[in-house]
């Protein structure tokens, strides 16, 4: 089984050097946003072949300076960002109220798919940025010391630091296309990494994790041996609040220094956030170690019933919470350690009884945090359910159930 990390290479340019950078990256950046307005205004039906007879000779034209190859990949990063794009709006199809209501009384919502040509706009480029193919637009010099990279019309040589990658060297790895990016005036190269890991056998699993995600607890998780833990998210929850709060006032003061402030906040939230994940994926791995089933239900489109938030808080949790990051960070830390990471739905986890199999939606009481079983009397805490269900699900999965999942058949009134 292949694996791809991406390593943040952090690079000490001269101040010739860095200027240097600011202008190729610029550069690829303005010719990204005119493919990016070809491709919009084709209507998204272009490839490469169609890119090289109408773009490239006119761009090769308007910036001669830049590298051939470079000029070429201008499409590729284009396409790569409208193919996100393309996933992201085809994981969150538009929903309207038909204003109509079912025999229960309930209002009938209805989905349609969204595509591309639900753009109003093509997509704008708005960092500086440029990609570079792995030993054609850069390289490593001086056994692994320097970098050789492309600038407009000639290449340099900078020092680097990322002491892992030395290991990766002594390694069958392959580096793939990398990317220029300058973060709070530091230059860093992002390569990708792809390299060969042990493949996860179901016949040598010795764990198997269900682990419920929420906003009250970040995670709550069950295991084989029937012991539950909990990570409470008060404290992050507290942590972000405060930021949105000190955001709004700087927001609503307007002044210079204000503004100041908010340019040294920018993704503070996001990297604080993204460690905390790192924190919390790697104590799973380290802790179950190798051949473990981590099953997580699939958050997309779930909403969560958090009665005790103010509407404020609870609308920027959720549109906020990083639970795609936290499963991202899980999975290819799991795969490190031979293990897998299931995605099972979420339907139901949180209403059926662990013990007797009966699902109704009464049996949890949000405000008590309080699961209660009315058919067998099982009793515990809400969050806890969904982590007994998923490691139920788990069993199912490697009993040999291709995609196993709850169904009301066996609901009872």
């Amino acid at each position: 089984m292949e694996q791809t990390l991406t390593a943040k290479v952090r690079l000490y340019p001269t101040a010739e050097q860095a200027e240097m950078f600011k202008v190729v990256t610029k550069e690829y950046q303005r010719l990204c946003n005119i493919v990016s307005q070809w491709v919009f205004d084709q209507h998204f039906k272009v490839n490469q072949k169609k890119f090289q007879k109408e773009m490239y000779h006119p761009l090769r034209a308007e910036s001669p300076d830049l590298n051939s190859l470079m000029v070429q990949s201008t499409y590729r990063t284009v396409e790569a960002q409208y193919k996100t794009v393309r996933t992201q709006l085809s994981q969150h199809p538009y929903r309207y109220n038909t204003g109509k209501k079912n025999k229960d009384g309930e209002e009938i919502w209805k989905s349609v798919d969204r595509t591309l040509e639900w753009l109003w706009k093509p997509i704008h480029f708005k960092r500086p940025q440029a990609d570079y193919v792995r030993n054609l637009n850069y390289s490593f010099v001086k056994k692994g010391t320097l970098l050789s990279i492309n600038v407009l019309g000639q290449r340099i040589k900078v020092p680097f630091k990322a002491d892992y990658l030395q290991d990766w060297f002594k390694l069958d790895v392959h580096f793939g296309t990398a990317k220029l990016v300058c973060l709070k005036k530091h230059w860093f190269l992002h390569i990708p990494v792809t390299f060969d890991t042990d493949d996860w056998q179901i016949t040598d699993n010795q764990h198997i994790v269900g682990i419920d995600r929420g906003l009250r607890q970040v995670m709550t998780v069950y295991d084989e041996q029937g012991k539950t833990k909990f990570f409470p998210g008060r404290a992050i929850a507290y942590k972000r609040k405060k930021i949105a709060y000190l955001r709004a006032k700087l927001q609503s003061s307007g002044t210079k220094s204000a503004k100041r402030h908010l340019k040294k906040m920018a993704q503070r939230e996001n990297r604080w956030m993204a460690d905390v994940n790192h924190c919390l994926s790697k104590t799973l791995v380290n802790h179950y170690g190798e051949n473990t089933l981590f099953v997580l239900e699939d958050l997309t489109n779930v909403s969560f019933d958090e009665k005790n938030q103010s509407t404020c808080d609870r609308n920027r949790d959720l549109h906020s919470w990083s639970f795609y990051d936290l499963q991202t960070k899980l999975t290819y830390k799991a795969k490190s350690q031979r293990s897998q990471v299931l995605i099972v739905s979420a339907k139901y986890t949180s209403q059926r009884c662990p013990k007797c199999g009966q699902i109704r939606k009464a049996n949890r009481n949000h405000v008590l945090h309080l699961y209660q079983c009315k058919h067998c009397g099982f009793t515990t805490n809400d969050d806890r359910v969904g982590a007994m269900n998923l490691y139920d699900l788990g069993k199912r999965y490697l009993s040999g159930e291709e995609k196993p999942k709850y169904t009301l058949n066996n609901v009872t009134d």
